[in-house]
């Protein structure tokens, strides 16, 4: 894959002179469209062999484009903060807003290609973070991302010759390490493993682009020519989140479904419940104090019919806890700021640390739950989340964060009377709103969805549990149950 850039590709220093200012001046005009019109936001990947130049390109750029509405992101160790989180969670916060343009020193590729060099994974573990980086590039250009990848690259002999430049000339010599040479004594595996990685992750909506990068005049040329034709053909599309037609989703012929079949006549007697409420909350404290649990953290999802009784049941888990060790986090309609961004970004953004618990009152489950049934997203959008969600659930999971995920279903004659109990309290009436009422209209379309939503997203490192709401203390007493069970789970 690398031939074409081991040629000896350059140009004179006349052929640049000549180009660059007309280049600069349609980059900047095509920066501003972008900034005006915002229909897309860009993502900069630029990756290649120790010094071959990546830090110049990046300041070339800052030279050519207007520096207010690019940012840098030199991805090296993991803070503390980000060492708290999964992996992709340091990648998912610096993505940049519609209308701006983010530039990746080092990415998502790095840790995978430098693992394998190294010798610390298999060719498997390699080719399975290439997997999920697809998915994820996939879903970043679904989302209206424009991602452009950029591999420079030099032969084992250019880029010992380059090496030797910077290390004998003392304005430069700071900028060659040890780790340099180490990785330089590496270049054949390196290469052989950043050929494969380049291979298996060029796709349609996101492909590398390999510049030989010896000659630094050709380098910056064919990398701005790139840059610029490929914003120009983005912002000329006609529409920038075209629907893509899929296939309609079957219903079951006989009615029958997982909500549906719920027994909402579960019940328990009101002293069991009073007897068994300080019971699980004991347990709950008790899980969330042990020195193990400083390894682990957990992801709980409240989703439910309105009037469920989420609000309830996450009082009685918080009840237990102490208030530094939880959040809970109320999801509504996304701000500006989120709507800028993918989907997930704002969910991503709200992650726990070790150790502490992150509770969502309605969540990312929105997309293929509101979203769907009232027509905020295209029918792709949400036929596609399904799978986002799966692949976002199974970060966390990997990363060691228990996801709990519960639905709460009630019944259409209980749902009336809560509402009208809200009504007619003067402490209540602020939960319940025109949306409620509207919602109720859509009864049907609403269990169909959620029914779906748990066919396609119960999985074995985040499956769903399903809790009879009728009679609350019943649903309460299940969710304290699961919850502790799954929490004491994850400590054997």
């Amino acid at each position: 894959m690398f031939e074409s850039a081991e040629l000896g590709h350059k140009i004179t220093k006349a052929a640049f002179a000549e180009e660059e200012p007309k280049l600069r001046e349609e980059l900047l005009e095509l920066q501003y469209e972008l900034i005006e019109k915002a229909p897309f936001s860009v993502v900069v990947v630029i990756g290649g062999v120790d010094g071959a130049g990546k830090g110049e390109l990046v300041n070339l750029l800052y030279e050519w484009m207007d520096p207010r509405h690019l940012t840098t992101h030199a991805i090296e160790e993991p803070t503390d903060e980000e060492g708290q989180r999964p992996e992709m969670y340091r990648f998912w916060h610096r993505l940049p807003a519609r209308g701006k343009i983010a530039l990746f020193l080092g990415s998502w590729y790095t840790d995978p290609i430098i693992d394998r060099t190294y010798g610390r994974t298999r060719v498997a573990d390699l080719d399975r973070s290439l997997d999920e980086i697809n998915r994820f590039e996939r879903m970043l250009s679904s989302e209206r991302v424009l991602v452009l990848k950029f591999w420079l690259h030099m032969s084992k002999k250019a880029q010992k010759k380059r090496l030797r430049e910077l290390e004998e000339d003392p304005s430069t010599s700071w900028r060659v390490t040890p780790l340099d040479w180490e990785r330089f004594d590496l270049y054949e595996k390196f290469r052989k493993n950043s050929e494969r990685s380049l291979r298996m992750t060029s796709t349609g909506p996101a492909p590398w682009f390999v510049v030989e990068s010896v000659d630094e005049e050709y380098r910056s040329l064919t990398v701005g020519r790139i840059l610029r034709d490929a914003i120009k053909k983005r912002l000329a599309e006609r529409t920038q989140n075209a629907v893509i037609p899929t296939a309609p989703l079957p219903r079951s012929i006989d009615g029958r479904d997982v909500i549906s079949n719920l027994d909402l006549g579960a019940t328990i007697r009101k002293e069991h419940y009073e007897e068994q409420l300080p019971i699980l909350q004991g347990r709950l404290a008790q899980v969330v104090r042990d020195k193990a649990w400083r390894k682990r953290n957990a992801v709980i999802v409240f989703e439910g019919s309105d009037a469920a009784g989420k609000g309830g049941a996450i009082r009685r888990i918080t009840g237990a806890l102490d208030a530094r060790d939880y959040r809970v986090v109320p999801i509504a309609a996304p701000t500006d700021e989120e709507k800028a961004r993918p989907y997930l970004w704002r969910f991503w953004r709200n992650l726990p640390r070790k150790g502490k618990l992150a509770i969502f009152d309605r969540s990312w489950y929105g997309r293929v739950l509101v979203e769907k049934v009232e027509g905020f997203c295209d029918e792709d959008d949400w036929m596609r989340a399904y799978g986002e969600i799966n692949d976002f659930e199974e970060n966390l999971a990997e990363a060691g964060t228990v996801v709990v995920k519960f639905w709460i279903q009630i019944s259409p004659d209980e749902q009336l009377r809560r509402f009208e109990e809200r009504k007619s309290t003067a402490f209540k009436r602020f939960k319940l709103g025109p949306d409620d009422w509207r919602n109720r209209d859509k009864w049907d379309a609403y269990q169909a969805a959620a029914s779906e939503m748990v066919d396609r997203t119960s999985t074995e490192y985040a499956p769903w549990t399903l809790v009879e709401g009728d009679d609350k203390r019943y649903s309460r007493i299940k969710i304290l149950g699961t919850l502790c069970d799954r929490l004491e789970a994850a400590l054997r």
